[in-house]
Protein backbone atom coordinates (compact mmCIF):
# COMPACT_ATOMS: atom_id res chain seq x y z
CA UNK A 1 0.00 0.00 0.00
CA UNK A 2 1.43 3.27 -1.04
CA UNK A 3 2.50 5.91 1.99
CA UNK A 4 1.06 9.38 1.10
CA UNK A 5 3.51 10.35 3.47
CA UNK A 6 5.96 9.85 1.38
CA UNK A 7 5.13 12.29 -1.36
CA UNK A 8 6.95 15.72 -2.45
CA UNK A 9 3.81 16.90 -0.59
CA UNK A 10 5.51 15.74 2.85
CA UNK A 11 9.02 16.72 1.78
CA UNK A 12 11.23 18.79 4.11
CA UNK A 13 11.11 21.66 1.47
CA UNK A 14 7.51 21.74 1.22
CA UNK A 15 6.87 21.26 5.23
CA UNK A 16 9.41 23.70 5.86
CA UNK A 17 7.43 25.95 3.34
CA UNK A 18 4.29 25.06 5.17
CA UNK A 19 5.20 25.99 8.68
CA UNK A 20 6.53 29.57 7.71
CA UNK A 21 3.42 30.63 5.84
CA UNK A 22 1.18 29.29 9.12
CA UNK A 23 0.12 32.60 10.47
CA UNK A 24 2.07 33.58 13.80
CA UNK A 25 -0.79 34.44 16.46
CA UNK A 26 1.99 35.49 19.15
CA UNK A 27 4.39 38.81 19.66
CA UNK A 28 3.65 42.00 20.48
CA UNK A 29 7.26 42.50 19.03
CA UNK A 30 6.87 40.58 16.17
CA UNK A 31 4.09 43.31 15.47
CA UNK A 32 6.43 46.24 16.05
CA UNK A 33 8.86 44.82 13.46
CA UNK A 34 11.49 45.76 15.85
CA UNK A 35 13.54 43.20 15.38
CA UNK A 36 14.21 41.81 12.01
CA UNK A 37 15.31 38.53 10.96
CA UNK A 38 18.41 37.91 9.01
CA UNK A 39 19.66 34.54 8.09
CA UNK A 40 23.58 33.20 8.59
CA UNK A 41 25.36 30.33 6.95
CA UNK A 42 26.90 29.11 10.34
CA UNK A 43 25.58 27.96 14.03
CA UNK A 44 27.68 30.75 15.77
CA UNK A 45 28.33 34.68 15.02
CA UNK A 46 30.87 36.83 15.24
CA UNK A 47 30.01 40.30 16.29
CA UNK A 48 32.40 43.21 16.83
CA UNK A 49 31.99 45.84 19.68
CA UNK A 50 33.37 49.07 18.98
CA UNK A 51 33.10 52.24 21.25
CA UNK A 52 29.79 50.17 22.89
CA UNK A 53 28.45 49.34 19.17
CA UNK A 54 27.87 45.60 18.10
CA UNK A 55 28.06 44.96 14.61
CA UNK A 56 27.56 41.64 12.84
CA UNK A 57 30.62 40.18 11.01
CA UNK A 58 29.90 39.08 7.40
CA UNK A 59 30.82 35.38 6.90
CA UNK A 60 33.02 35.02 4.00
CA UNK A 61 34.32 32.02 1.65
CA UNK A 62 37.59 29.98 3.14
CA UNK A 63 40.56 32.01 1.51
CA UNK A 64 38.63 36.01 1.22
CA UNK A 65 40.64 38.51 2.69
CA UNK A 66 39.39 39.35 6.13
CA UNK A 67 36.95 42.40 7.41
CA UNK A 68 39.42 45.21 8.37
CA UNK A 69 38.25 47.17 11.39
CA UNK A 70 38.41 50.77 12.17
CA UNK A 71 40.89 52.18 14.40
CA UNK A 72 39.78 52.92 17.75
CA UNK A 73 38.78 50.18 20.68
CA UNK A 74 37.64 47.11 19.02
CA UNK A 75 36.62 43.67 20.95
CA UNK A 76 35.40 40.74 18.70
CA UNK A 77 33.25 38.07 20.54
CA UNK A 78 31.46 35.33 19.16
CA UNK A 79 28.11 34.25 19.75
CA UNK A 80 26.44 30.88 19.78
CA UNK A 81 22.93 30.43 18.18
CA UNK A 82 20.65 28.90 20.20
CA UNK A 83 19.05 25.79 18.82
CA UNK A 84 15.16 24.91 19.81
CA UNK A 85 14.14 21.38 18.62
CA UNK A 86 10.35 20.55 19.21
CA UNK A 87 8.53 17.23 18.07
CA UNK A 88 5.07 15.43 17.93
CA UNK A 89 3.63 12.32 15.90
CA UNK A 90 0.33 11.92 14.30
CA UNK A 91 -1.31 8.22 15.27
CA UNK A 92 -2.58 6.47 12.56
CA UNK A 93 -6.22 6.44 14.12
CA UNK A 94 -5.89 10.46 12.66
CA UNK A 95 -5.75 9.61 9.78
CA UNK A 96 -7.38 6.36 9.34
CA UNK A 97 -10.61 6.80 7.85
CA UNK A 98 -8.93 8.17 4.82
CA UNK A 99 -6.52 4.86 3.57
CA UNK A 100 -7.12 5.21 -0.23
CA UNK A 101 -4.64 6.90 -2.06
CA UNK A 102 -4.89 8.84 -5.40
CA UNK A 103 -7.59 11.90 -5.09
CA UNK A 104 -7.19 15.76 -4.44
CA UNK A 105 -9.56 15.19 -1.34
CA UNK A 106 -7.61 12.45 0.63
CA UNK A 107 -4.50 14.53 0.19
CA UNK A 108 -5.82 17.96 1.39
CA UNK A 109 -7.70 16.34 4.19
CA UNK A 110 -4.06 14.44 5.02
CA UNK A 111 -2.24 17.88 4.53
CA UNK A 112 -5.03 19.25 7.00
CA UNK A 113 -3.91 17.01 9.42
CA UNK A 114 -0.20 17.46 9.56
CA UNK A 115 -0.94 21.47 9.28
CA UNK A 116 -2.74 21.40 12.32
CA UNK A 117 0.01 19.76 13.93
CA UNK A 118 2.13 22.13 12.57
CA UNK A 119 0.44 24.98 13.37
CA UNK A 120 0.57 24.27 17.43
CA UNK A 121 4.08 23.65 16.76
CA UNK A 122 4.64 26.93 14.99
CA UNK A 123 3.19 28.66 17.97
CA UNK A 124 5.13 26.98 20.56
CA UNK A 125 8.25 28.34 18.53
CA UNK A 126 6.82 32.05 18.31
CA UNK A 127 5.77 32.40 22.05
CA UNK A 128 9.49 30.86 22.94
CA UNK A 129 10.93 33.74 20.15
CA UNK A 130 8.83 36.29 21.92
CA UNK A 131 10.35 35.20 25.07
CA UNK A 132 14.09 35.31 23.69
CA UNK A 133 13.23 38.91 21.96
CA UNK A 134 12.01 40.62 25.16
CA UNK A 135 14.75 39.16 27.08
CA UNK A 136 17.42 41.07 24.60
CA UNK A 137 15.29 44.15 25.11
CA UNK A 138 15.73 43.68 28.50
CA UNK A 139 19.75 43.14 28.08
CA UNK A 140 19.77 39.77 29.66
CA UNK A 141 18.50 36.76 26.86
CA UNK A 142 17.09 33.90 29.23
CA UNK A 143 16.34 30.41 27.99
CA UNK A 144 13.08 28.75 28.87
CA UNK A 145 14.08 27.42 32.82
CA UNK A 146 15.74 31.23 33.41
CA UNK A 147 19.07 30.55 32.85
CA UNK A 148 21.19 33.23 31.50
CA UNK A 149 21.75 32.63 28.23
CA UNK A 150 23.59 35.53 27.29
CA UNK A 151 24.37 38.96 29.58
CA UNK A 152 24.74 41.94 26.94
CA UNK A 153 25.77 44.17 29.88
CA UNK A 154 28.44 41.75 31.00
CA UNK A 155 29.55 40.45 27.46
CA UNK A 156 30.78 43.91 26.65
CA UNK A 157 31.16 45.75 29.62
CA UNK A 158 28.59 48.06 29.20
CA UNK A 159 26.41 49.12 32.67
CA UNK A 160 22.95 49.03 32.79
CA UNK A 161 21.01 51.61 33.08
CA UNK A 162 18.11 51.86 35.64
CA UNK A 163 15.51 54.86 36.32
CA UNK A 164 13.43 54.83 38.95
CA UNK A 165 10.13 56.75 39.37
CA UNK A 166 8.75 57.18 42.72
CA UNK A 167 4.99 56.78 41.83
CA UNK A 168 3.75 56.53 45.14
CA UNK A 169 5.20 60.19 45.99
CA UNK A 170 2.53 62.77 44.34
CA UNK A 171 5.26 65.70 43.90
CA UNK A 172 7.96 63.20 41.51
CA UNK A 173 8.29 64.73 38.52
CA UNK A 174 7.27 61.95 35.96
CA UNK A 175 8.39 64.12 32.91
CA UNK A 176 11.66 65.13 34.27
CA UNK A 177 11.70 61.40 34.30
CA UNK A 178 10.91 60.78 31.04
CA UNK A 179 13.50 63.40 29.90
CA UNK A 180 16.44 61.66 31.10
CA UNK A 181 15.53 58.39 29.72
CA UNK A 182 15.18 60.06 26.47
CA UNK A 183 18.27 61.53 26.89
CA UNK A 184 20.45 58.87 27.87
CA UNK A 185 18.92 56.99 24.75
CA UNK A 186 19.97 59.83 22.56
CA UNK A 187 23.21 59.83 23.78
CA UNK A 188 23.62 55.91 23.58
CA UNK A 189 22.26 55.26 19.71
CA UNK A 190 25.81 56.55 18.72
CA UNK A 191 24.79 57.71 15.28
CA UNK A 192 22.01 55.54 14.76
CA UNK A 193 18.56 57.08 13.95
CA UNK A 194 15.10 56.61 16.00
CA UNK A 195 11.38 57.49 15.51
CA UNK A 196 10.81 57.62 19.39
CA UNK A 197 11.01 56.01 22.68
CA UNK A 198 8.52 52.77 23.36
CA UNK A 199 8.30 51.66 27.06
CA UNK A 200 6.62 47.93 27.92
CA UNK A 201 5.20 48.05 31.13
CA UNK A 202 3.78 45.20 33.29
CA UNK A 203 0.25 45.00 34.36
CA UNK A 204 1.21 47.24 37.88
CA UNK A 205 3.73 49.58 35.93
CA UNK A 206 1.30 50.98 33.81
CA UNK A 207 -1.16 51.02 36.25
CA UNK A 208 0.77 53.21 39.26
CA UNK A 209 2.02 55.30 36.24
CA UNK A 210 -1.49 56.13 35.04
CA UNK A 211 -2.44 56.93 38.54
CA UNK A 212 0.17 59.32 39.08
CA UNK A 213 -1.57 62.51 39.82
CA UNK A 214 1.00 64.27 37.10
CA UNK A 215 0.00 61.97 34.17
CA UNK A 216 -3.65 61.11 35.01
CA UNK A 217 -5.37 63.85 33.48
CA UNK A 218 -3.34 62.99 29.87
CA UNK A 219 -4.22 59.49 30.63
CA UNK A 220 -8.26 60.38 30.62
CA UNK A 221 -7.80 62.50 27.97
CA UNK A 222 -5.83 60.16 25.70
CA UNK A 223 -8.69 57.34 26.59
CA UNK A 224 -11.26 59.17 25.93
CA UNK A 225 -9.96 59.89 22.63
CA UNK A 226 -9.13 56.28 22.03
CA UNK A 227 -12.48 54.86 23.06
CA UNK A 228 -14.31 56.67 19.98
CA UNK A 229 -12.28 55.04 17.85
CA UNK A 230 -12.68 51.68 19.42
CA UNK A 231 -9.27 51.18 20.43
CA UNK A 232 -7.42 49.86 24.18
CA UNK A 233 -6.24 53.02 25.69
CA UNK A 234 -3.43 50.73 26.83
CA UNK A 235 -2.03 50.33 23.69
CA UNK A 236 0.38 53.61 22.63
CA UNK A 237 -0.09 56.09 25.13
CA UNK A 238 2.42 58.96 25.12
CA UNK A 239 3.76 61.03 27.81
CA UNK A 240 6.96 63.14 28.04
CA UNK A 241 8.15 61.55 25.13
CA UNK A 242 7.61 58.06 25.44
CA UNK A 243 5.05 55.74 24.18
CA UNK A 244 4.20 53.47 27.24
CA UNK A 245 2.57 50.53 26.59
CA UNK A 246 1.04 47.21 28.79
CA UNK A 247 2.69 44.25 27.89
CA UNK A 248 0.93 41.10 29.12
CA UNK A 249 3.40 38.45 27.47
CA UNK A 250 3.71 35.15 29.69
CA UNK A 251 4.15 31.80 29.17
CA UNK A 252 4.19 28.39 30.76
CA UNK A 253 7.48 27.20 32.07
CA UNK A 254 8.26 23.43 32.27
CA UNK A 255 6.72 23.09 35.31
CA UNK A 256 3.47 24.54 34.54
CA UNK A 257 3.74 27.86 36.42
CA UNK A 258 3.31 31.25 34.13
CA UNK A 259 6.20 32.86 33.41
CA UNK A 260 5.67 36.71 32.80
CA UNK A 261 8.08 38.01 30.19
CA UNK A 262 8.49 41.53 32.40
CA UNK A 263 8.75 41.73 35.84
CA UNK A 264 5.47 43.12 37.70
CA UNK A 265 6.93 46.62 38.98
CA UNK A 266 9.12 47.03 36.21
CA UNK A 267 9.31 48.67 32.63
CA UNK A 268 11.71 48.76 29.49
CA UNK A 269 12.12 51.45 27.37
CA UNK A 270 14.01 51.30 23.84
CA UNK A 271 14.40 53.20 20.65
CA UNK A 272 12.16 52.80 17.31
CA UNK A 273 12.56 52.91 14.10
CA UNK A 274 16.02 52.37 14.13
CA UNK A 275 17.72 51.07 11.35
CA UNK A 276 20.49 48.50 12.63
CA UNK A 277 20.07 48.20 16.33
CA UNK A 278 17.80 45.01 16.77
CA UNK A 279 17.97 42.02 14.73
CA UNK A 280 17.06 38.36 15.05
CA UNK A 281 19.75 36.00 13.53
CA UNK A 282 18.61 32.74 12.13
CA UNK A 283 20.93 29.75 11.96
CA UNK A 284 20.55 27.08 9.76
CA UNK A 285 18.88 23.65 10.72
CA UNK A 286 21.22 20.36 11.28
CA UNK A 287 19.99 18.86 8.55
CA UNK A 288 22.38 17.51 6.12
CA UNK A 289 19.63 19.26 3.24
CA UNK A 290 20.68 22.39 5.23
CA UNK A 291 23.88 22.61 5.54
CA UNK A 292 26.02 25.80 4.86
CA UNK A 293 22.62 27.43 3.57
CA UNK A 294 20.61 30.85 4.83
CA UNK A 295 18.90 30.03 7.69
CA UNK A 296 15.29 31.02 7.94
CA UNK A 297 12.79 31.24 11.02
CA UNK A 298 11.45 27.86 11.31
CA UNK A 299 12.28 24.48 9.74
CA UNK A 300 9.76 21.11 9.90
CA UNK A 301 10.60 17.40 8.70
CA UNK A 302 8.62 14.20 8.90
CA UNK A 303 9.63 10.63 9.56
CA UNK A 304 7.92 7.09 9.31
CA UNK A 305 7.41 5.33 12.59
CA UNK A 306 8.88 1.88 13.07
CA UNK A 307 6.63 -0.55 12.11
CA UNK A 308 4.81 2.20 10.23
CA UNK A 309 2.89 2.94 13.91
CA UNK A 310 2.54 7.03 12.97
CA UNK A 311 4.54 9.68 11.73
CA UNK A 312 7.03 11.82 13.46
CA UNK A 313 7.08 15.34 13.33
CA UNK A 314 10.22 17.46 14.35
CA UNK A 315 10.56 21.50 14.06
CA UNK A 316 13.08 23.82 15.04
CA UNK A 317 13.86 27.31 15.01
CA UNK A 318 17.64 28.40 15.80
CA UNK A 319 17.53 32.12 16.33
CA UNK A 320 19.23 34.35 18.33
CA UNK A 321 17.74 38.11 18.75
CA UNK A 322 20.07 40.86 19.80
CA UNK A 323 20.35 44.55 20.51
CA UNK A 324 23.95 45.81 19.24
CA UNK A 325 23.74 48.86 21.05
CA UNK A 326 22.57 47.31 24.75
CA UNK A 327 23.41 50.85 26.46
CA UNK A 328 20.25 52.27 24.53
CA UNK A 329 17.90 49.54 26.55
CA UNK A 330 16.78 51.27 30.21
CA UNK A 331 14.42 49.37 33.23
CA UNK A 332 12.49 51.74 34.78
CA UNK A 333 11.57 50.60 38.18
CA UNK A 334 9.33 52.63 40.60
CA UNK A 335 8.76 53.26 44.58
Amino acid sequence: MLNPFQTDAFTMVSLTKAINILPNNYGRIRELNLMPGKGVRTRSIVVEEKNGVLTLLPTMPPGSPGTVGKTGKRTVRSFTIPHIPHDDVILPQEYEGIRAFGSDTEMETLAGIVNDHLQTMRNKHAITLEYLRMGALKGIILDADGDTLYNLYTEFGISPKTVNIALSVDETNVAAKCREVLRHIEDNLKGEVSTGVRCLCSEGYFDDLIAHDSVKEVFLNHAAAVDRLGGDPRKGFSFGGITFEEYRGTATDAEGAPRPFIAADEAHCFPEGTMSTFETIYAPADFIETANTIGIELYAKQEERKFGRGIDLHTQSNPLPICYRPGVLVKLTKS
